[in-house]
């Protein structure tokens, strides 16, 4: 019997150990410019593939801020990326997106201590329901709105220190996203109520990139959007409990791991040449069209008007 057992559980791996190499097509070697010199934002940077983009970022000489929340976290993981690249330029500084009040604090205090930024990753990401302090669906503020109070608050250092390039996160869950910009920054109605908003937060993300290129056509500030891919990192942590074990075994199969997502968010910051694409929307395979949301102009500019009235610039 116990024999058997072993025979079963040993398939059972080998099976497992197939699926998840085979399903996965081996990542492509990638060679990066050396970054010495040039001073990188990351949030979200002490987990997931912020960390693997900071790590990397570190590794190519930048020098690198790491903006995230939790202080604890943020100068661990700080100090494990110095020890591990031999970079001494990297260090934590303290910002909570959901709060408007931390991102204007964390920008006055950039801007006082650091000369310089080249590359701003608009990394971080939560997929959680919940209200902000400022009074805003949690998905929208932190995925979204902090972001974008953040870009305009360091857009001019940013143009100053050209040629520089915003990085946004997206996702392809963008093409369930649904903005009215009526009601930008309240949580969307019905069951599924946190997943449509973290849709409609990605969509942002999207249109932002776009509108961000328009308005900087004449500057040498450029922006991306980025599908990371579907990739493993806590970010479905707050996935409701009876979803958890239908997500856990397909993530560990199917999603990358933070490493290889990262991997289209460093080409997007480092690949030269990529200026001409200001505004695109980049997945592993290089740009691609966004879904049709994604590629309304409209809706772009009246994203973009509602976002400086909500965080009140």
């Amino acid at each position: 019997g116990m024999g058997w057992a072993l025979l079963g559980v040993g398939l059972l791996l080998a099976l497992y150990t197939l699926l998840r190499y085979g399903l996965r097509s081996a990542p492509r070697p990638r060679t990066r410019p050396a970054l010495r010199g040039r001073t990188a934002i990351v949030t979200g940077g002490s987990s997931g593939i912020g960390a693997a983009t900071a790590l990397e970022l570190a590794r190519c000489g930048a020098r690198v801020i790491l903006a995230t929340r939790n202080a604890v976290r943020g100068e661990a993981a700080a100090s494990r990326i110095r020890t591990e690249t031999g970079n001494e330029e990297v260090r934590f500084m303290h910002l909570d997106l959901a709060s408007l009040r931390s991102v204007r604090a964390f920008a006055s205090t950039f801007l006082r201590q650091e000369p310089h930024l080249h590359l701003l990753i608009n990394n971080a990401g939560v997929s959680a329901g919940g209200t902000t302090e400022d009074g805003f669906s949690l998905p929208f503020q932190v995925n979204h709105l902090g972001h974008f109070l953040l870009t305009q608050l360091l857009l001019e250092r940013l143009r100053s220190c050209g040629p520089s390039r915003v990085v946004i996160v997206a996702s392809s869950a963008h093409c369930a996203g649904r903005l009215r910009p009526g009601s930008l920054g309240r949580p969307p109605p019905g069951l599924f109520s946190a997943f449509q908003d973290y849709c409609d937060s990605k969509l942002a993300n999207v249109l932002h990139a776009r509108e961000l290129a328009t308005r900087e056509q004449d500057t040498r500030v450029t922006c991306y959007a980025v599908h990371p891919g579907f990739v493993n990192t806590g970010l479905f942590r707050h996935a409701p409990l009876w979803l958890k074990p239908l997500l856990l075994p397909l993530a560990w199969l199917l999603f990358l791991d933070a490493s290889e997502g990262a991997q289209v968010v460093l080409d997007c910051a480092t690949q030269d040449g990529l200026e001409p694409l200001s505004g695109r929307y980049f997945t592993d395979s290089g740009p691609q069209q966004p879904w049709p949301p994604g590629r309304d102009d409209r809706l772009a500019r009246a994203l973009w008007e509602g976002s400086e009235r909500l965080v009140g610039l």
